[in-house]
Order: structure tokens, then C-alpha cells, then sequence
């Protein structure tokens, strides 16, 4: 039997912060919190860096917006260039709609695929969904899991029952 991990269940979200906290105090690295709101606080307690998300966006709606520019500016400055009621070639005024639209289009883009990258999605299956009881992570139960590529992983179910959570589980790979 290959375990994926340790599970443990609490009650409420400053249970799931405190045993977070602990657990990332006593040196477990390998963890991830499963609740069914937001928790504030949450990440900083598993010791999760920032996302690096907003840049990769930020890139993306600048390169869109560039790339419209320059296209526009090329097209109606070098390669078909047209006298339209007497207005310059290189009328940016014109040029701002497109460009705006092609910033947010490349950045909803980069934000989409990124989401999909950054959470290894799609994963139709994950072995938490096979605890019984995992369900209620959606409505009103708070979990904690160390997994078992931690190097600390050896007490983890001991010291995870240290802290007093509702139930423990071994997750099975």
C-alpha cells in the first residue's frame, strides 16, 4: 500500500490555521489545506509563496497591447498605407481601441491558462476524494493533509493527532 498522504479534520478555520502553522513550525514542508470558504491567513500558515499569477498577466496584456499597436502602426504607416479625409498615416487616436482590447483579451488568456497551469488542472481524480467524509471539505469541514513525499513524513500521523483534530486518515496513492 502506497500512502499519498496523512488527513486530518477540524471543525472550524482557526483550528486549520493554528495546526497549519504548527505543522509548518515543526518542519513539515509537503502539506496542503482543503475548506470550504476562503480562510484568511491560510497560505502564509502553510509557508506558500506568492504566486508569480499577476506578472505572468501583467506580460501577457503588455505584449497583446504592444503587438496591436505595432500591427496597426505597420499597416497603416508602411506596408498599405492610406490617406483617409486627409488624416496622418500614424493616427494613434485610432490605434487606442484595438490596443485596448487586445490588452484585456491577452491578459484574460494569461490568467485563464494560468489558473489551469498553476493548479495542475484538470485533475478529474485525486486520492483524497476516496476518505470518506472529504465531501463535507465543501460545506462545512476543515482538513489539513502532510503528504508523504514530506521528509518529516514518518510522525506525521502522530503529530497531526497531537493537535487534537476531529479524525485522522491515512490516504492511500
Amino acid at each position: 500500500m502506497k500512502l499519498y498522504g496523512v488527513l486530518a479534520e477540524f471543525s472550524n478555520a482557526d483550528r486549520l490555521i493554528e495546526a497549519a502553522d504548527q505543522a509548518r513550525q515543526a518542519g513539515y514542508a509537503k502539506m496542503d489545506a482543503y475548506s470550504p470558504i476562503p480562510v484568511h491567513g491560510l497560505s502564509e500558515a502553510l509557508g506558500q509563496p506568492d504566486t508569480k499569477l499577476p506578472w505572468a498577466v501583467f506580460a501577457a496584456g503588455l505584449m497583446g497591447g504592444t503587438g496591436g499597436y505595432l500591427l496597426q502602426w505597420w499597416t497603416s504607416t508602411i506596408d498599405y498605407p492610406l490617406n483617409i479625409g486627409g488624416r496622418p498615416f500614424h493616427s494613434w487616436p485610432s490605434f487606442i481601441p484595438v490596443t485596448f482590447e487586445l490588452i484585456i483579451l491577452c491578459a484574460a488568456f494569461a490568467a485563464v491558462f494560468g489558473l489551469f497551469i498553476a493548479n495542475r488542472l484538470p485533475k478529474p481524480h485525486h486520492p483524497l476524494f476516496a476518505v470518506d467524509g472529504f465531501e463535507r471539505a465543501t460545506r462545512d469541514r476543515f482538513y489539513l493533509c502532510i503528504e508523504a513525499d514530506d521528509p518529516k513524513f514518518v510522525e506525521a500521523r502522530a503529530f497531526l493527532e497531537s493537535l487534537q483534530p476531529n479524525q485522522v486518515w491515512e490516504v492511500e496513492a
